[in-house]
């Protein structure tokens, strides 16, 4: 009993040491790698006084940006470093490259990726015009299939797709399969067991290179593409699941948007496929980089962003996009939660005449976020932003809307985490039909919704606005 009770002290006392030391030691961290000042302050006052606590949270939370994606990403000499500089420089590629307006060439120049014209682009409103598109799309492969997405169901859908890949790579199709380990943290073994035997190769995405990063959650893959060929190519909102089809027993309905792109704007999508391989996997697809035939005439940008790229680039992304406007601003997505920069740039928009709409869901799946983006109304209404809540089952979709010039759809929500912590891809459209469709899309979203105002909140208890208000202080992990 004796030398229990020592080893239960030794332990008693160890423990606290311990933790004070990593609160020490994630303090450096915090101090030389701290975004803002602000959350530096906050960081190293719960390290410090807390570390029992905060020690674990920053383990999960604390880094924004991974440092060697960052430096393979941007600096390095790997064979995925190098692939993107030959694709920029390639000869027959810069035929198809062109300069557009000035609202999507300077998004070009950031993210050093073309606008690519020759492209036939569809838009695929909700989960059954999607998933048979995609469907249909792996049938028709020849050659290989890339597929990516950020949670993927083993369901009625998800099996379906899972038979489908089966089938092409028996008939000798090279399909790549790449999932996030957090999103799709409940796919059973047996699903991607299955992919495996038939040929299928299999990538998880996951930060956890290096001894701290092996405890970190926040860092998602949130894209979702397929390509096909490298001709054909799918981005937008939906996962793989039933309930991306409406059948979810909570909703009534799931709005999502997701668009079809065929044509040479494909292998910007196949760029980022590879790139997240390249990480997830340290080797790079048998894939195609010749130029794929034109199949229309519309110009697109691919732009993916993630807390690899030096700069915060989904911001800059949403911040050039609400500056452009001069007309109108509409901006969708399910969840509302932006940096200051974002609203800043929203208030002026509105206050210099633009029509600023802002959609989100009057049906939550995250109460927490969705209360935080209440807290926002009153600084974005006070300068004429209007808000809408969309009431026919949840609105997923992912939609920005400038003028008569430039659309964005795609993967990145309003908030916090699409902006600087999660992997994101968008895909950028100045055609001007493909923009009346988007507006038509929009306008029907618009009908389904009713104006949410600061009285609708006053209005509420006085334990929603509580809510509301504590909502926000998780704002930059939301």
């Amino acid at each position: 009993m004796h030398s229990i009770q020592l080893v239960i002290d030794y332990w008693v006392l160890l423990v606290p040491l311990l933790l004070h030391g990593l609160g020490i030691l994630f303090i450096f961290d915090v101090l030389m790698h701290g975004r803002t000042s602000q959350g530096t302050i906050a960081w190293v006052m719960a390290l410090f006084f807390f570390p029992y606590l905060a020690v674990f949270l920053y383990m999960m939370f604390g880094a924004r940006r991974i440092e060697d994606y960052t430096a393979a990403h941007q600096h390095g000499t790997t064979d995925i470093h190098q692939l993107g500089k030959q694709l920029r420089q390639d000869k027959k590629l810069r035929e198809l490259m062109v300069r557009e307006t000035p609202q999507i060439d300077v998004l070009s120049d950031i993210y050093q990726l073309p606008v690519m014209k020759g492209n036939r682009c569809t838009i695929l409103v909700n989960g059954p015009a999607t998933f048979e598109s995609i469907l249909q799309g792996i049938a028709e492969a020849r050659h290989y299939i890339l597929i990516q997405f950020f949670i993927v169901h083993a369901d009625g859908i998800g099996n379906r797709l899972k038979d489908a890949l089966i089938e092409r790579a028996r008939a000798g199709v090279r399909v790549y399969f790449l999932y996030d380990r957090v999103g799709s943290v409940r796919l059973a073994r047996a699903y991607t067991n299955a992919l495996r035997a038939a040929g299928v190769h299999i990538g998880v995405f996951r930060v956890g290179r290096g001894w701290l990063n092996r405890f970190r959650i926040n860092f998602r893959n949130h894209r979702k593409i397929v390509v096909v060929d490298g001709e054909k190519s799918w981005v937008g909102g939906h996962n793989v699941g039933d309930m991306y089809l409406g059948k979810s027993r909570r909703f009534s309905g799931w709005r999502d948007t997701h668009v079809k792109m065929a044509g040479p704007v494909t292998l910007g999508v196949q760029l980022s496929f590879v790139e997240d391989w390249h990480w997830a996997c340290g080797r790079l697809p048998e894939v195609s980089w010749e130029p794929p035939p034109t199949f229309g005439s519309e110009p697109v940008l691919c732009i993916p962003t993630g807390p690899g790229d030096m700069v915060e680039s989904c911001s800059l992304m949403m911040v050039q996009a609400i500056n452009a406007a001069t007309r109108r601003c509409w901006m969708i997505s399910p969840y509302f939660v932006p940096d200051v920069a974002v609203i800043k740039a929203l208030q002026l928009a509105a206050m210099r005449g633009v029509d600023v709409r802002i959609l989100i869901p009057a049906n939550p799946d995250k109460r927490v976020v969705w209360w935080a983006a209440h807290s926002y109304l009153f600084e974005v209404a006070v300068a004429g932003v209007r808000m809408y809540t969309y009431r026919e089952g949840f609105l997923h979709q992912k939609v920005f809307l400038v003028d008569d010039c430039l659309a964005g759809i795609g993967t990145a929500n309003l908030d916090n985490r699409s902006l600087r912590i999660n992997f994101e891809i968008t895909m950028t459209f100045t055609d001007a039909d493909f923009i009346r469709r988007v507006e038509a899309m929009c306008l029907d979203d618009f009908a389904l919704s009713d104006p949410l105002t600061t009285d609708d909140v006053y209005r509420r208890s006085l334990a929603f606005r509580l809510a509301i208000r504590s909502a926000r202080l998780f704002s930059p992990i939301l």
